[in-house]
């Protein structure tokens, strides 16, 4: 009995329809992120407190906007792996990633396998 290799067109499009709605969802969550850091606080001020609690606010919907940012870039790449048919291939072992992976984690590019082999390799 062979292993399979890669995923069928079928499965590449129920797993593109899952990544195209948690893109959708990502850009939204970073529009509203970057609206946030925008927002002017047109109210005056006068409470140091308050001053530094409203920059550490910005400041930290900043870093998530960068997480946003960043998930969005692996769910494009991921969009990518499905065009070129190698979409679900851990990049560790050369192996299918399970499928209940991939619809808990889309832009899986390791295999559990594949990430624990990782991680041995750095605690080496």
């Amino acid at each position: 009995m062979s292993e399979i290799i890669r995923y069928s067109d079928e499965d590449l499009q129920e797993f593109k329809t899952l990544i195209l709605e948690k893109l959708e969802q990502a850009n939204q969550n970073l529009e509203m992120l970057k609206a946030n850091m925008m927002a002017d606080d047109t109210t005056p001020t006068f409470k140091a407190l308050e001053e530094g609690a409203t920059t550490l606010n910005k400041e930290e919907a900043g870093q998530r906007a960068q997480r946003q940012q960043e998930f969005i870039n692996k769910l494009q790449a991921a969009l990518t792996r499905i065009e070129n048919k190698t979409y679900g291939i851990c990049r560790v072992t050369g192996k299918l990633i399970p499928k209940g992976r991939l619809l808990a984690v889309p832009h899986a590019t390791t295999s559990l396998e594949g990430k624990e082999i990782e991680q041995a390799r750095k605690r080496r």
